[in-house]
């Protein structure tokens, strides 16, 4: 087994080279938030794709913690292509995470069914609609009080937005901190009105981003540089 990276730095080296939409600056808090799990502590991970974020959240938690990360792999979706599953288990193993990485190939939906025990860590990053990304922040509901979910594009996709935003304006125990890049940080917390008032803040970022996004579609990458973006991928 490869030996496990020790610190931030070690750990995103052996992560960045894995495809994925994971930033420096989003790896850094993912690492942080992984390294505030108290030994015995678990995180669970929704949408793991070739492992990128596993290796980072992995590589930060204590001796004793443990991640879970859900994943159907599905071949039938834009990027579950066939081997999926065995590129993040390979990517697990080289990075020397793989024997504190629990790998379900299944739904979000079905492992939270059966879930019983608390969590000090979620990380959304599954299935991008609506209903879907609605029914993954449902996951807080098994953290333990000051916890964090830490939520992938939450403002450069209209369902996750969406979902975002009808949870967080009714929700009296989950509160809206701040961003990187496209990564939410929420904490089961009661929000204040400052936070209701952070989230819309963020509303005219999201709109921008969406504009971005249809304007790649049209491969009128030009005018998305005119906005600020100048990568090939969408915003995030």
């Amino acid at each position: 087994m490869a030996e496990r990276p020790a610190g931030f730095e070690a750990a995103y080296a052996v992560a960045d080279p894995i495809p994925g939409w994971m930033t420096r600056d989003q790896a850094a808090v993912l690492h942080a938030a992984a390294g505030a799990v108290p030994a015995g502590g678990a995180v669970v991970e929704i949408g793991s794709h070739h492992g990128r974020s596993a290796v980072v959240l992995a590589a930060g938690l204590r001796e004793g913690a443990r991640l879970v990360a859900v994943d159907p792999f599905p071949d039938d979706w834009r990027y579950g292509a066939a081997g999926t599953e065995q590129r993040c288990r390979a990517n697990l193993a080289r990075a020397g995470v793989a024997d504190r990485v629990d790998l379900r190939v299944a739904t979000s939906a079905d492992v939270r069914a059966r879930w019983d025990g608390r969590l000090d860590l979620v990380y959304v990053d599954g299935k991008h609609d609506h209903w879907t990304a609605r029914a993954d922040l449902g996951w807080a509901d098994h953290v333990t009080p000051g916890g964090w979910v830490l939520v992938h594009d939450a403002f450069s996709s209209l369902g996750v937005t969406t979902a975002l935003l009808r949870v967080l304006a009714t929700s009296r125990t989950l509160r809206y901190v701040g961003r990187t890049g496209s990564l939410a940080r929420l904490q089961v917390a009661p929000p204040s009105t400052a936070d209701r008032l952070r989230l819309l803040g963020e509303l005219p970022w999201w709109a921008r981003n969406l504009v971005v996004k249809v304007l790649l579609r049209l491969r009128l990458r030009p005018l998305a540089r005119a906005l600020g973006h100048g990568d090939a991928a969408d915003p995030y």
